[in-house]
């Protein structure tokens, strides 16, 4: 190894105490970096192990008796089992109330939220009936109020609206609805029964809050129909189209509808401002949908015969969920519409229902299990699907309320449904004079709460890549579509991974003088070169990807040093330390980068050295003979000890 290969044959001289001190160190390196040997199926194992059941579900059954083990079946498969032999008089007395006041709010948003999905209101009221009974029994979380969402309404009624009219072939776009709700439900459950959850992470932050303010200010926009009083409006989902329609049916416009539209709206915005501000007082903005439903119904009753101008919902027929299994649509003519609006809408209600559960099991310190989330949403879904429900999931704003409200279980998503079966049973002629402007009301005020300026405001100051991809999301949810808009955004989000992968972060290291720590040198101001030695740290795996991008650039940051110590007339460039305690992981492709890189350090008479590559890493490196070729000088623990012993050989052997 040229220069290299005569310093380690010295090294190897027993009359050299240095190099003896340097051999003794590299034999506890070895001996402490190969990690224990195993099977290449031992080590299949743990890694599908690690990847597929991180929480090791197993475990808990191990050591126990069959009695003990059938229990612990039935609490994994139905949460129920865990926590209903404890249930006493005092809980029930805090989910009757809770279930009571998320009804008061579930049952309007449900008829306002399936005209948002250009479904018949009724199907609002039918898919928070037996959704809820389902989740209570399947779902891992105490608090998440089950139910239809504004954000997968609005998906699914933008996507099937595109190729079906709702109007002019109302029965096809139900059973395609329903089909939908069916595969958005198998694939939320083949999501945790396979423990595939990771596939929903490629929806990130910043995705989803452009998203979500996008498809908000899209909703809003829709709204204005019913807050004007509009007849003919369009279907379309982008804001140019929804405008124009605004503006070409001016004619339309209804100022009775207006005038009451904007009352109720201020009214119901005033108290979710007061819920906000002051939270013991939730109750006021809980109340206010149920109770500006009942007033504006009882005004539209009193002036029924003074003005024909503003519309109401009509008859809503009585009685429990009719079967819809018979409706579920698979001809071959529109199946791809309803397996793509049924991903799309399961991607993002699974999304929202696991991210809201899990907010408030940490603020009530407990755990979510997401695996049994996904399969809980998903054969809620699935049932819904065959009883005249559509895509439901819980709601923030309802799973708030149902906080605030006192709830220990879910047995109050059991006495919500309760109330909507009443509801369905005994109370539908009371909605027949209800007006749509008092769900449009509903709708907006819903909706604005989910534009969330200070995320973005955050994403921009903290990472702009970030920003930029919700605004990708955002601008395309508003002048593309809706699933384009999301697709556009999961896309730049994997144009990032795929950067940070393929052209992962380099730094150059600097000693803090008077200490063994070195750090940047862009990092941290007091931070020096060590002369002789140029320090670099890979922050990423090594493998294929990216082997061939890390070996040029620590080429080219050599090639800099170089000329910056022959324009400064510095110590001669010796020893390149590659610090890999951050690669996680190498392949034979990052492997052979290694060997080549040496390789064509040797040539410049420079020395590579390693150091602290983790376990794994290093016992490929072991396997590969890598570590052999760098020679017994090649690796070390810390910079700290590589910088130390390197000097002090140099030293030894007179070298400058």
């Amino acid at each position: 190894m040229g220069h290299g290969t005569n310093r380690i044959e010295d090294m190897s001289s027993p009359n050299n105490e240095t190099a003896a001190n340097a051999r003794e160190t590299v034999v506890e390196i070895h001996s402490v970096c190969l990690p224990p040997k195993k099977t290449t199926f031992q080590k299949l194992k743990k890694r599908f192990g690690d990847v597929f059941f991180p929480d090791d579900p197993l475990e808990r059954f191990r050591n126990q008796t069959w009695r003990n083990k059938v229990i612990l079946g039935l609490q994994s498969l139905f949460p129920i089992f865990t926590w209903g032999s404890q249930y006493d008089l005092k809980l029930f007395r805090s989910d009757v109330i809770s279930g009571l006041t998320i009804a008061s709010l579930a049952i309007p948003q449900g008829i306002s939220y399936a005209k948002l999905a250009n479904l018949p209101p009724i199907v609002g009221l039918y898919s928070s009936f037996v959704p809820p009974l389902i989740y209570s029994v399947l779902g891992s979380s105490k608090h998440l109020a089950v139910g239809p969402v504004s954000i997968a309404s609005l998906v699914m009624g933008s996507m099937l609206s595109e190729s079906v009219s709702p109007t002019q072939d109302s029965i096809l776009y139900l059973k395609l609805a329903f089909t939908s709700t069916f595969f958005a439900g198998l694939f939320q459950a083949s999501l945790g029964l396979l423990r595939l959850g990771f596939v929903i992470d490629f929806l990130s932050k910043a995705t989803l809050v452009g998203f979500t303010a996008g498809a908000a200010v899209i909703v809003s926009l829709q709204q204005l129909k019913g807050l004007l009083g509009i007849v003919h409006f369009t279907g379309k989902m982008q804001f140019v189209p929804v405008m124009s329609s605004v503006i070409n049916t001016r004619s339309e416009w209804s100022w009775e509808t207006i005038v009451m539209g904007l009352g109720f709206l201020i009214i119901l915005l005033t108290t979710r401002h007061i819920s906000m501000r002051k939270p013991k007082l939730f109750w006021i903005s809980a109340a206010s949908p149920l109770a500006s439903v009942v007033i504006s119904t009882f005004l539209v009753y009193l002036i029924r015969d003074k003005t024909h101008a503003i519309s109401f919902i009509g008859h809503l027929p009585k009685g429990l969920n009719p079967p819809s299994v018979n409706m579920l649509y698979f001809s071959a003519a529109h199946l791809a519409l309803a397996i793509k609006t049924g991903i799309i809408t399961g991607i993002l209600s699974l999304t929202e229902g696991i991210a809201v559960g899990r907010t408030f099991a940490s603020l009530k310190n407990y755990q979510v299990n997401g695996n049994k989330e996904m399969m809980a949403i998903g054969f809620m879904n699935m049932a819904g699907s065959c009883t005249s429900c559509y895509v439901t999931t819980g709601s923030f704003s309802r799973s708030a309320v149902n906080v605030n409200a006192g709830a220990r279980t879910a047995v109050s998503n059991i006495v919500m449904a309760s109330a909507v079966l009443v509801t369905l049973l005994f109370l539908m002629p009371l909605f027949y004079y209800t007006p749509n402007l008092i769900l449009a009301a509903i709708i907006l005020t819903a909706v604005i709460g989910l534009i969330d300026y200070q995320a973005a405001y955050k994403l921009w100051k903290v990472d702009k890549f970030d920003f930029f991809t919700c605004m990708c999301s955002f601008f395309g949810v508003l002048f593309v579509s809706v699933p384009l808009g999301l697709a556009i955004a999961v896309g730049v989000s994997i144009i990032k991974i795929l950067l940070h992968v393929t052209r992962p972060n380099t730094l150059e290291f600097g000693n803090i003088p008077g200490t063994q720590i070195y750090q940047s040198l862009k990092r941290y101001r007091e931070a020096s070169r060590v002369p002789g030695f140029l320090i670099l740290a890979v922050e990423s795996p090594l493998y294929f990807a990216n082997c061939t991008y890390l070996q040029e650039r620590i080429l080219r940051w050599t090639r800099e040093e170089e000329n910056r110590i022959k324009e400064n007339n510095d110590r001669n460039l010796k020893c390149i330390i590659l610090d890999m305690t951050a690669v996680s992981s190498i392949d034979t492709s990052g492997i052979e980068a290694v060997f080549e890189l040496r390789r064509r350090l040797e040539k410049q008479s420079l020395q590579l050295v390693l150091v602290n590559p983790v376990g794994s890493v290093m016992e490929k490196l072991h396997k590969s003979k890598i570590i052999e070729s760098l020679g017994l000088s090649g690796l070390y623990l810390t910079v700290g000890e590589a910088v130390s012993d390197l000097s002090s050989t140099w030293k030894a052997h007179g070298q400058p």
